[in-house]
């Protein structure tokens, strides 16, 4: 069976605008909207594309050093789309005297990527965190959207190969 044919990059752009255009028309009467478009279009797309980011500054009357700036000073935003399944790891003071850096680094040696990360096959994408207030059962870790606590490395390695 043939492929399907791909529409030229000038529609999916175009596309792209539209989408980030209609965001902003919700939010256009909000006080300080950016975030809120910024959220939308993360939730939307499952990214901030840095196409987007002309696109914001435009419609915002914002430099678009501004509109960066606030991409990359919040870690929620993600410029590349995650992986099938998000792995975060709380980094914060009660995790880390239950082991978290410990746990952190068996993370990132089993799954070979950095905090930020994704693997090579899309599978998993690495986070670091600091705190999902649940520091009695330190230390903590969400895969997907489900808290784990007390995790040490062979329930990661464990709740890795559930989530594979």
């Amino acid at each position: 069976m043939a492929p399907l044919p791909q529409p030229p990059v000038e529609q999916a752009e175009q596309s792209l605008e539209q989408q980030v255009r209609s965001i902003v028309a919700t939010h256009r009467g909000d006080r300080g909207a950016l975030l809120p478009i910024l959220h939308s279009i993360q939730s939307e797309l499952g990214y901030v594309d840095p196409a987007v980011i002309p696109i914001l500054a435009d419609e915002l009357n914002l430099s678009r050093a501004d509109v960066h700036g606030v991409v990359t000073f919040y870690h929620d935003f993600r410029s590349t789309p995650a992986g099938r399944t998000t792995v975060r790891i709380c980094r914060a003071e009660a995790c880390q005297a239950m082991g978290a850096n410990a746990l952190a680094g068996h993370a990132q040696a089993r799954l070979g990527v950095a905090f930020g990360e994704t693997t090579p096959d899309g599978a998993v994408t690495l986070e670091q965190t600091f705190c999902f207030g649940n520091c009695a059962l330190a230390p903590a870790v969400q895969v997907g959207d489900r808290l784990y606590g007390r995790v040490d490395a062979d329930r990661l390695d464990g709740l890795l190969e559930v989530d594979a």
